[in-house]
């Protein structure tokens, strides 16, 4: 039976509970705010980067893992006959690009480019870590993900443009439209790329609840073993009423209920809320 240890970037946003039950290791993304370096979710948390935004009116810089981090990550798993890192999608981040590097110093370490963000990403690691403890060795788990990779459904509402606006994102006669028309617009990631979906108007509780709506209702090509509830920082009322009408329009047998990191948080702002799931 292969021994394969399953590792990830800290942008698959997956809870300490999870890392932990399914023995998964991450590596941090890095936040740099003037001119001090902190490491993703470690030294620094979300609340921090709302606070600093509302201070100065900027946003944090945000940087890829480096190859050299890659390079220590996978040397502390040399005792197992493999390693699969999933990596947040290589269109958002060099950090796919850097891990590929890093993965030529080894032979037994495969490098995903999840083309996803997020929990996006997370499904593809816990689909990972789940084949791992059925025994399966790397080639066949490699294959599997490739395969599931198409077939994850991403998508999340934003509250307000002005992240994204102060990321340079989107203009800034685009974040006072939407403001001005109580606009809260769905981004989907689609084909490794973020693209702007539906349209909502009005307050963000409304707004998500429509979105869940719209995701989930009479679909019948939805995987119904698990999804993710994943927000950047929004009211335990809010996730409730969410998690109770993703179950009143699909039978999913386990719902998970994540915060975003600081790296996704950062680009997205606070009250984000996403539904991520698979498709059959």
């Amino acid at each position: 039976m292969s021994k394969i240890k399953i590792t990830c970037d800290s942008t698959a946003d997956l809870s300490k509970g999870t890392l932990q039950k399914y023995n998964i290791d991450t590596v941090p993304l890095y936040i740099i705010l003037e001119d001090e370096t902190y490491k993703d979710s470690v030294d620094i948390q979300p609340d921090d980067i709302y606070a600093y935004a509302e201070k100065t009116g900027k946003l944090p810089k945000t940087a890829a893992v480096s190859v050299q981090n890659y390079i220590d990550l996978f040397s502390k798993y040399q005792d197992y006959d493999a390693i699969i890192h999933v990596n947040l999608g290589q269109q958002f981040s060099s950090s796919f690009q850097n891990a590929h590097l890093a993965a030529q110093e080894f032979k037994n370490v495969y490098v995903i480019n999840s083309d996803n963000l997020s929990t996006g990403s997370g499904h593809i690691v816990l689909e990972a870590a789940e084949l791992a403890e059925q025994g399966h060795d790397a080639k066949f788990i490699y294959e599997k993900l490739q395969e599931l990779i198409p077939k994850i459904e991403a998508s999340f509402v934003l509250d307000t443009l002005d992240y994204l606006k102060m990321g340079g994102r989107c203009s800034a006669i685009q974040a006072f439209g939407a403001s001005l028309l109580n606009i809260k617009p769905c981004i989907e990631v689609i084909d490794g790329k973020m693209d702007v979906g539906k349209k909502y108007r009005g307050k963000i509780e409304k707004s998500i609840q429509k979105y869940v709506v719209d995701r989930l209702k009479n679909r019948d090509d939805i995987a119904t073993d698990r999804v993710f509830i994943t927000h950047s920082g929004c009211s335990e009322e809010l996730i409730n009423n969410v998690k109770q009408i993703v179950l009143e329009h699909q039978p999913f047998e386990e719902v998970l209920i994540t915060r975003a990191s600081c790296t996704i948080s950062s680009h997205c702002g606070p009250n984000t809320l996403g539904v991520l799931f698979k498709t059959k």
